[in-house]
């Protein structure tokens, strides 16, 4: 598991492992609700062929509110709008991967799990939407886009 510390809205730095046991505890207030666990991951250009990147871990207690983590990754030779919305679903792919394994053994398999794109059918992504949500799909995983993708397009946007 990748050792970059999560940050929570309320200050603190976690682990992955942090992050789950918080999420454990969040469902044990309320065990009756749904629940849906959500990564996505929004960026940034710079103007030196760099980009930074956050990922936000939402997890979405239905109709009542949630909590949720993030963390920043740089990745340098971002030249097109192409290269760092793939970045993004790549970030997102392979912390969810990892993710689902730590929800499993904290039993937690039974959450809804979604990955969430910042594209859209407006704007200059709507080009990217098949191929991006494809990508996610063939990995088993559901995904969605704007407007309903606000992990990413929302959540991690605020802190990138």
């Amino acid at each position: 598991m990748d050792k970059q510390l999560f940050n929570s809205s309320f200050g603190l730095k976690l682990t992955a492992g942090q992050v789950v046991q918080t999420i454990s505890k969040f469902i044990e207030e309320d065990p009756k609700r749904e629940y849906k666990i959500i990564v996505g991951t929004d960026s940034e250009k710079r103007s030196d062929d760099k980009a930074d990147f956050v990922t936000a871990i939402v997890i979405h207690r239905v109709g009542n509110g949630g909590r949720y983590f993030w963390r920043h990754a740089e990745a340098a030779q971002i030249h097109t709008l192409r290269d760092r919305m793939w970045k993004e679903v790549i970030f997102s792919l392979e912390f969810s991967k990892e993710l689902v394994v730590l929800l499993k053994d904290a039993g937690l398999e039974k959450c809804g799990f979604e990955i969430h794109v910042d594209v859209g059918e407006n704007g200059a992504t709507r080009s990217m939407i098949q191929e991006l949500v494809g990508a996610i799909r063939a990995n088993n995983f559901e995904a969605k886009t704007k407007p309903e993708s606000y992990a990413a397009s929302k959540v991690a946007d605020r802190h990138v």
